[in-house]
C-alpha cells in the first residue's frame, strides 16, 4: 500500500514539475500555454510561476518517501490543481493548451484523492 501511495505522490510531483521548462524564457512559455508571452513583466511572473511549480513538484516527490510530510503535500497539491481547474472552468473559453493543462490537473487530482483515501481511509 505504501508503494502505491508513494507512486501517486511521484506522479503528481512530476505533473507539477513539467512547467519548469518555462523558466527558460518566453518561447517555452508560449509553447506551454499557447499564448504569446512577450511583455517583460508577464515573462517575469510566468518564469517565477514555473519555479514555484518546480518547488511544489519536488516537495510532492520528497513527500512520497517521507510519510510525515504527506498530509501537507496533499493539501498543497490539492489546492494547486483544484484552484487551477476551478479558475479555468469559471473563466471558460480557454485554448487547447490550457485544456491539456486542465485535463492533466484532473489526473493529478484523481491521484491525490486516491492517495488520501489509501493513506487515511484504507489503513493497512
Amino acid at each position: 500500500m505504501k508503494a502505491i501511495i508513494s507512486g501517486l505522490f511521484i506522479i503528481v510531483g512530476i505533473i507539477h514539475m513539467l512547467p519548469v521548462i518555462g523558466v527558460l524564457g518566453a518561447d517555452r512559455l508560449t509553447a506551454l500555454y499557447g499564448i504569446p508571452v512577450q511583455e517583460t513583466n508577464l515573462v517575469i511572473l510566468m518564469r517565477h510561476r514555473a519555479v514555484l511549480f518546480g518547488l511544489l513538484g519536488l516537495f510532492l516527490v520528497y513527500a512520497a518517501f517521507k510519510p510525515a510530510l504527506q498530509p501537507l503535500a496533499l493539501i498543497g497539491g490539492f489546492i494547486s490543481v483544484a484552484s487551477f481547474i476551478l479558475i479555468a472552468y469559471s473563466a471558460g473559453g480557454f485554448n487547447s493548451e490550457i485544456k491539456t493543462v486542465v485535463l492533466v490537473d484532473i489526473v493529478a487530482l484523481v491521484c491525490l484523492v486516491l492517495a488520501f483515501a489509501l493513506r487515511f481511509v484504507v489503513r493497512d
